[in-house]
């Protein structure tokens, strides 16, 4: 592919008091604000993979500052302005260690884990003689640990608390505002012909103790989606053919059928590829907002994106 993917950024802007390049995104310090870069680069089972996806980063982007506005009303969030397709900027809070999961549904993680016998996640305990794709009961909330390095593993509610990484008022917080969000995000994916099967949130505490959303919502790198029309037709039995996914467990399928699980090095995409995943990513932006997806000027993305930033640093920041 000729097109100029975004792997890392390296800018010094006015005020910057420090930078974290994450495992997708590059988050900048400003003084009381965060600015957030998302990359192209792609992570899949917590480790980075060789290659960049053109426009991944401007996709998730846009599509998460599509959710915080469009949830705003329902939790307070981070994000406070756009000023470049791949940059959001917004409050600096002190994010709890513990990503926050919800599932409606027996996929993924939650069927690997179910398929090799065990019978609870997080201390959720599961119902017995399900399938794959079976919907739970109701929606149930996995939390994980937000690992520095390496993989993020299962946490029960009982031991977030023991481990104080969140108070119990704080927790009960979180779980509430996680199951608005989860409902409210399964609406709006049943109102574009899709289902939300889970997906994960963030939270941060203010310097006044309020808790906001941070990071991203409902993108392909946070959710699993599938199209409501192929999963009726799986379920019911008239199709043999497995929910087509539009997140990112098909390219951890396409990993483990190489033989790549996390450990070791994964195998090296091909153009072919590359170019499916971000054709895959911009499918569900334009699916889930209803908008064709405009790619900004790929000539220079690093150029576009500190003069996009240096504009908004001076007039709104300055």
């Amino acid at each position: 592919m000729d097109i100029p993917a975004i792997s890392k950024t390296d800018f010094a802007f006015p005020g910057q008091t420090g930078v974290y390049h994450g495992k997708v995104r590059d988050i900048y310090y400003l003084d009381d604000k965060l600015l957030s870069i998302a990359t192209d680069r792609v992570s899949a089972f917590d480790q980075v993979l060789p290659r960049p996806v053109p426009y991944k980063g401007q996709v998730l982007n846009q599509l998460a500052a599509h959710f915080l506005e469009k949830t705003a009303g329902i939790v307070p969030n981070w994000l406070q302005a756009v000023p470049d397709a791949n940059a959001s900027i917004g409050v600096k809070a002190e994010p709890f260690k513990v990503e926050v999961v919800v599932r409606s549904m027996l996929v993924g993680h939650a069927w690997r884990e179910y398929k090799a016998g065990k019978r609870e996640i997080s201390g959720q305990p599961l119902p017995g003689g399900l399938k794959e794709y079976d919907y739970f009961p109701g929606p149930i909330i996995t939390p994980t640990s937000k690992a520095e390095k390496g993989h993020d593993q299962d946490i029960s509610e009982t031991e977030i608390l023991e481990n104080g990484l969140a108070t119990d008022n704080e927790w009960q917080q979180i779980k509430d505002y996680a199951l608005k969000l989860f409902e409210h995000g399964q609406d709006m994916a049943r109102s574009r012909g899709l289902i939300l099967a889970d997906t994960k949130y963030e939270f941060g505490r203010l310097s006044n103790g309020r808790i906001v959303l941070i990071d991203e919502v409902h993108t392909p790198d946070s959710s699993r989606y599938f199209y409501i029309k192929g999963y009726e037709t799986y379920a019911d039995g008239s199709s043999t053919e497995a929910p087509r996914h539009l997140s990112k467990e098909f390219l951890r399928q396409w990993l483990m059928d190489r033989g790549f699980d996390g450990t070791g090095q994964p195998p090296e995409m091909d153009d072919g590829f590359v170019q499916e995943v971000s054709d895959r990513y911009i499918e569900l932006y334009e699916q889930m907002t209803g908008q064709t997806f405009v790619k900004a000027d790929s000539g220079d993305p690093l150029r576009r994106i500190e003069t996009n930033v240096l504009h908004y640093i001076k007039g709104n920041l300055a």
